[in-house]
This record gives C-alpha cells, structure tokens and sequence, in this order.
C-alpha cells in the first residue's frame, strides 16, 4: 500500500446548528476547534472530543430551511449510528437525564457490551459502549492500549 490514511471525521448534516452545538459541546463536551464564522449559527463546524473528531453542516443553506425538520430526512438519519467508548455510562446516563436528553438507561447489548442509547437533536442514533465481557475488554487492551485488567461477566 502505498498511501496512508490518518483517522476519520463525520460529517453529519444538521437542521439546525445552534442546537446540534448546543447537544454536542455543552452536553456531550466537544471542542469546537473550527467553524465558518463567528458564533453558533454557522453554516458547517469541526469538534473534537479525547481523539474524536466529528463535523457538523447545516442541511440547508441560509434562507432555504423549512420551518421544521423533514420527518422523512430525520427518520433516515436512524441509519446511521455513532458508537463511542465511555466506560462509566451510569454517570453519563444521569449527565444525559439531568441535561434533559432521553437516552435508554445502561444495558447489556447481544454483542458483549454494555450501552447508553439515544438519538441526537436531528435523529441520528449514538450508542456510548464500554466491553462486558473479558474477551471484548482484552481486544480493546489491544487496539487502544488500555491496561489489562478483570472486567464484566466473562
């Protein structure tokens, strides 16, 4: 191979900017480290979170908005799923609840995880996992260079 790639960034396309900023620095705690212009009502913006790096861009440009979201558009948006790690997903499920946000409360997923789920303000679908089982822990240890440690069920 002789090219190499170096991380990725999301582009999600948002409905209204001011509120996905609202969601994703003051809630969630991203940085906005660029945008195009001043304050939150901008057409596009670049967060970074721990490594993370996600853009946002409004769906509309300025004066072509809708009064509301399209329920066809936000239904879509189910499909696609932001997964992050967060290991201490009690306190961040009552951080979500005390922030107003609906999130499904921690469970056990079918896959060896344990998960906080919700949806955004414009429907896409984010899951906050951290590994339950001993083999799902051990191949993150490896891939993130965690610390080997005992965890979860097994």
């Amino acid at each position: 191979m002789t090219f190499t790639l170096h991380g990725i960034c999301p582009l999600l396309q948002v409905f209204d900017m001011p509120a996905a900023l609202r969601f994703y620095r003051d809630v969630l705690g991203f940085t906005v480290i660029d945008r195009a212009g001043e304050g939150d009502d901008v057409g596009w913006a670049l967060l970074t979170l721990r490594g993370a790096e996600l853009m946002l861009n409004t769906a509309y440009d300025t004066g072509e908005r809708p009064p509301s979201p399209v329920p066809a558009r936000v239904q879509a948006h189910d499909d696609t799923a932001l997964f992050f790690g967060c290991e201490n997903l009690e306190e961040l499920h009552a951080h979500l609840s005390a922030h107003g946000v609906d999130a499904v409360p921690p469970h056990r997923t079918g896959y060896g995880f344990r998960a906080v789920t919700l949806h955004d303000p414009d429907g896409y679908a984010l899951c906050f996992h951290w590994p339950d089982t001993q083999a799902n822990y051990d191949r993150w240890v490896e891939r993130y260079g965690f610390p080997p440690r005992t965890v979860g069920s097994g």
